[in-house]
């Protein structure tokens, strides 16, 4: 098979190495945990050669532009179409070597009416629910998998609240690898647990918490020849950026003033930060947008961990919200996105059960679709304009990470009132009356239907 066409004219492909976000040290190798052998916190990809050379960025824009009239398949994908800012493969591997379901390339959407609501004039959707799993982890997991492939590992793991799973599994089938998946029982969506299910993952329903899952595998991969692929897996991270780069490109490379992210593991958030800094260290842009992380008030680490330590110490939180992706009381990627909020001066917020509700049916009703865990975007940006730390003549854009079809469950038992019954959120719940659309029974006769319309037409 044909190999890598060649990157940008004049540009290599990137060479890296590992750096510490807490001491600072640098190497060229890793240990299965992903973790700093001196200190023992995590690692990040870093790129020493911008600083002697930087590529040129009007060539890098043009490369990224030509290579969307490309057929072959490594550049189909929104992903390795960016590889010249990626981890350097080897230029002569062919392309069976890519693991690659054509993912990113995800579209962007205008939302008028979310933008009324929410009270600014210019509000986006980057629909990260579009890609082939749906949800924004193909991304990352493109190139993570890829990486395993390449060294040799038979076996990928992942601890997952549903959506890392699914991608996980579905790329491991890809690349000819098996996959081994930890969910915390009875804490899952089972439409997310039917991907892995179906992509012939070993799956295991652990009697704990999501954190716990990610505590035994960090054990497991010390022991046995697996291959981590949770966000804390560095080439993950560097996959998932490139969402800030097509996202740029969507807007020819006019930085908007906010984007919001939902908070779970904060690895998402802490990719999109990193990719914008180097964008801005390239001279792609000018300016950094403020990137803002909105959790659930029942999964809520960062946001107390930022008011009550300063973002010095991580305070831990039994994790509790029908947002499922966003169910994680521990965040492994907490310093990254620290750090991220500091260098772009986001904000980090919390909504409600009621207000990410809402906030889901009204994203709904322009016709566009999503996972719970996204909806705390358009939650929380009604805050920050309450706030007024967002102005209404400010452009938004809200990253959306899965699909609607991720968790139709919370959907159904919405619109069927049922969602809040029997909860302390019960009687504030009222407030979503207007926004339910049960399914109406009927007898199977045209006046029937005809009466339905009539009363439609006047509510």
């Amino acid at each position: 098979m044909p190999a890598f066409s060649s990157p940008a004219p004049g540009v290599q492909s990137a060479n890296f190495r590992f750096r510490c976000i807490g001491c600072g040290d640098l190497s060229d190798s890793t240990s299965q945990d992903f973790r700093c052998a001196h200190c023992g916190d995590l690692l990040e990809i870093t790129y020493p050669q911008w600083k002697k050379a930087k590529p040129n960025a009007e060539t890098l824009k043009a490369a990224w532009s030509e290579r969307r009239l490309s057929q072959i398949p490594v550049d189909l994908s929104g992903v390795w179409r960016f590889r010249d800012l990626l981890p350097a493969l080897d230029p002569t591997l062919d392309e069976a070597q890519i693991i690659t379901l054509r993912e990113g390339n995800t579209p962007l959407y205008a939302l008028p009416q979310s933008a009324r609501s929410a009270g600014v004039s210019h509000l986006f959707a980057k629909h990260q629910g579009m890609n082939p799993t749906g949800s924004f982890k193909d991304c990352g997991m493109t190139v993570a998998a890829t990486f395993a492939l390449r060294a040799g590992f038979r076996w990928v793991a992942c601890a997952s609240t549903g959506n890392t799973s699914a991608s996980m599994a579905a790329y491991a089938a890809r690349g000819g690898m098996r996959s081994l998946v930890l969910v915390p029982e009875g804490k899952i969506s089972w439409s997310k647990l039917s991907q892995a299910l179906d992509y012939g993952a070993v799956t295991c329903q652990l009697r704990t918490d999501f954190d716990g899952c990610l505590r035994l595998l960090q054990e497991l991969v010390r022991r046995a020849p697996v291959h981590q692929l949770n966000s804390i897996n560095p080439f993950r991270l560097e996959g998932q950026k490139t969402l800030a780069l097509e996202l740029l490109e969507q807007l020819d490379w006019n930085p908007p003033d906010h984007i919001i992210v939902p908070g779970g593991n904060l690895g998402n958030s802490s990719a999109i930060g990193k990719a914008f800094v180097e964008m801005r260290e390239l001279g792609l842009i000018s300016r950094l947008p403020k990137l803002s992380v909105i959790q659930a008030e029942g999964a809520n680490a960062l946001v107390r961990t930022l008011r009550e330590t300063g973002g010095q110490r991580l305070v831990s939180v039994q994790a509790e919200t029908r947002a499922t992706a966003i169910r994680i009381g521990n965040p492994a990627s907490w310093k990254k996105a620290a750090h991220v909020l500091e260098a772009t001066g986001g904000a980090c917020e919390q909504v409600s059960e009621v207000e990410i509700a809402q906030a889901k049916a009204e994203i709904g009703a322009e016709g566009i679709g999503c996972e719970p865990a996204s909806a705390v975007t358009l939650a929380g940006l009604k805050k920050l304009v309450k706030q007024k730390f967002v102005k209404p003549d400010e452009s938004v854009v809200l990253v959306l990470t899965g699909n609607l079809l991720k968790d139709p469950d919370f959907t159904i038992e919405f619109h069927r009132g049922e969602l809040f019954k029997g909860s302390a959120d019960e009687n504030a719940s009222a407030v979503l009356d207007p926004l339910r659309r049960a399914p109406i029974v009927l007898d199977a006769t045209l006046d029937a239907v005809i009466r339905t319309l009539e009363q439609a037409e006047k509510s």
